[in-house]
């Protein structure tokens, strides 16, 4: 982080010392810089600020709730995402079909799909599909209904169904909360029907998170870590 990047969020830091919240497009007026400049020096500070339904607070402020901006999520742990996909990248066989779960971390997967295998996606996120799209050789089933801007993906009343319907050799996922005793979580209701027809239909389940997720706990939970096969992070998961 650079020393501009640090003045600012001190700033917003004393701005909110008292509790409260800003709006986005108010905290990057407090600072003279765009929202997109207070997203990218949020994305790459420690976690004291949280943007959440487009409004900064601390992360401390006993009343803010948990949530999820993508445009943030982005460009966090990018390196270590990178690295666990490459993990990911080395188990694929040609014909598979796959299920790429949404958000962020299985971005660098979608993206670096190799071109000399034919393989199915399934999918219900938007980002996904956009990425894969572009690869040769890759057949795209993309699950649509109402779009849900936050993550970028899709939820319909038929979406768990369609996805138990095809024969998935693998199902990639993740999670925003991996906790040993309260299991795998998201933040989004939305995201619940279709991870859990995934681990329910595919013959090898696996879990691909980075370790800043381990510990937490999020408000959707889909599933317990015995549903899961194979867990690719960068330490392991606490018993």
């Amino acid at each position: 982080m650079n020393e501009r990047s640090a003045a600012r969020l001190a700033r917003l830091q004393q701005a909110l010392a008292e509790g409260g919240s800003l709006r986005l497009a108010e905290a990057a007026a407090l600072c003279g810089v765009s929202a997109m400049t207070i997203r990218r020096d949020l994305a790459g500070a420690d976690d004291a600020l949280v943007l959440i339904g487009g409004h900064l607070m601390r992360a401390d402020d006993p009343r803010q709730v948990p949530g999820y901006d993508l445009a943030v999520q982005r460009d966090r742990h990018a390196e270590a995402k990178r690295r666990l996909c490459e993990r990911a990248l080395a188990t694929l066989e040609e014909g598979d079909t796959l299920f790429i779960d949404c958000g962020t971390t299985l971005m660098p997967l979608a993206l670096s799909l190799p071109e000399d295998l034919s393989l199915t996606v399934v999918t219900y996120a938007l980002n996904v599909a956009e990425a894969v799209s572009a690869r040769p050789g890759v057949r795209l089933w993309l699950l649509g209904g109402v779009y849900h801007g936050s993550s970028r993906s899709f939820s319909s009343d038929d979406m768990a169904e369609t996805i138990r319907s095809f024969g998935l050799n693998k199902a990639f996922l993740s999670a925003a909360g991996v906790h040993p005793r309260q299991g795998l979580s998201c933040f989004h209701f939305h995201e619940v029907a279709p991870k859990q027809a995934a681990i329910a239909t595919a013959q090898r389940r696996v879990l691909v998170v980075d370790a800043s997720k381990q510990g937490q706990v999020r408000p959707a939970r889909f599933a317990g870590l015995e549903d899961i096969d194979e867990v690719i992070t960068e330490e392991p998961v606490a018993e």
